[in-house]
């Protein structure tokens, strides 16, 4: 006669499988969710953790970041730079990177942040997340002396008779391609070169965010170039941080709305751009 089947130590078996599974389940989750607090942790706990915040930089844009006779860099961006490491206690370490290369950089690891006169575009929002901006700039032009009348704005200038340049990789080299792209067109690797190629007659016009532009009029214009100051272009400038790096962007936010309510925004733009004292370290 056949043995009866007996089931009930299959079932506890059965039980203690499901039990095992479940338990590495919940490790597993347990270990995810730490591994996403950790990854949230961003650029700016990473700096007080480290005591230093490393910041990408391009120093070649008067007035916001650029290298002294020193060979100090200093600048409107800097100095906001480092009244942020001083709220967050810690050092702040400028990392000086070609602009043109200068996400690549960003993205492998190679500094906190972007604080390089950036231009918040859509095209790079795509790739990076943005603080609110810090200041809004625009599009101008420096032009010939001899086409002083001729050419009122970038309009004139939509035309394969005239040859502009700018920096590579910035918006006024996006700008001369999309809105003068009728124009011969050159970008170099700095801004003084460009404007260099207008005062020596190479090219009619460099195009460039206002700020800089009446800076380089004055410093190395020889009265050779006319500054049309009319901003053809809305451009907020911001710090550029990694995708979902949201607790660095609302830190810099909170800190952004803090100095612009205390004075000390005014204070640093009033000496960048309401004086030509820093002029003398650059000389």
């Amino acid at each position: 006669m056949a043995q009866p089947i007996l089931r009930r130590p299959y079932k506890k078996r059965s039980g203690v499988l499901m039990m095992k599974k479940y338990l590495s389940m919940l490790m597993l989750g347990v270990t995810a969710l730490v591994a996403a607090t950790a990854a949230q942790a961003g650029a700016i706990d990473d700096a007080v953790k480290r005591g230093t915040l490393k910041v990408g930089m391009d120093p070649t844009y008067m007035p916001f970041e650029m290298t002294d006779k020193r060979g100090e860099i200093i600048g409107f961006e800097v100095d906001i730079l480092k009244a942020m490491a001083k709220s967050m206690g810690v050092k702040l370490e400028l990392v000086s990177t070609g602009y043109d290369g200068i996400i690549p950089a960003f993205l492998t690891g190679k500094f906190d942040m972007i604080g390089s006169g950036m231009t918040l575009t859509q095209e790079r929002n795509l790739r990076l997340n943005f603080s609110e901006p810090f200041i809004v700039v625009g599009q101008t032009l420096l032009i010939r002396k001899e086409l002083e009348g001729t050419i009122k704005s970038y309009k004139d200038l939509n035309d394969e008779k005239y040859r502009l340049t700018s920096k590579l990789g910035t918006t006024g080299e996006m700008v001369a391609k999309k809105l003068i792209a009728k124009a011969k067109y050159h970008g170099y690797d700095n801004e003084q070169e460009g404007v260099l190629d207008v005062v020596n007659g190479k090219a009619d016009a460099f195009v460039y965010d206002a700020p800089y532009n009446v800076v380089a009029e004055k410093k190395v214009g020889n009265g050779k170039l006319v500054f049309l100051e009319e901003p053809f272009t809305f451009e907020p400038l911001a710090f550029g941080l990694k995708k979902g790096d949201y607790d660095s962007v609302n830190f810099i936010n909170n800190f952004l709305h803090q100095i612009r309510n205390d004075g000390t925004y005014d204070r640093i733009h009033d000496k960048w751009f309401k004086s030509s004292e820093w002029l003398k370290d650059m000389e």
